[in-house]
């Protein structure tokens, strides 16, 4: 990495305004301020949703952006758990999750 060249970031917990009264934010437009700001990666984590992931991968691929899809998911007595999906079937496993 060049000595000039910011440092290789991406953000792993990130809310869109499909996490209702606590994110404003369309998904979209947090793909492209992660792209200008030269993120390498975005993760979408929506409290139980996946709901803004369809438009948050339409701008992150016209950017080149890397799109991590999860959910961050309450646990009975404890702190919530954020689910990143690595793959498809973590996507379908997620997915049943919310339901």
């Amino acid at each position: 990495m060049a000595a000039d060249a910011p440092p290789r970031y991406a953000e792993l917990y990130c809310r869109s305004c499909f996490s209702f009264l606590s994110a404003a934010s369309q998904p979209q437009e947090l793909v492209r301020m992660a792209s200008e700001l030269g993120y390498t990666a975005l993760a979408l984590t929506d409290l139980c949703s996946l709901a803004g992931v369809v438009r948050a991968h339409e701008e992150a691929e016209a950017r080149g952006l890397k799109l991590l899809i999860g959910s961050e998911l309450p646990v009975e007595d404890g702190p919530r758990l954020l689910a990143l999906a690595a793959e498809l079937r973590g996507y379908h496993n997620l997915s049943r999750l919310i339901m």
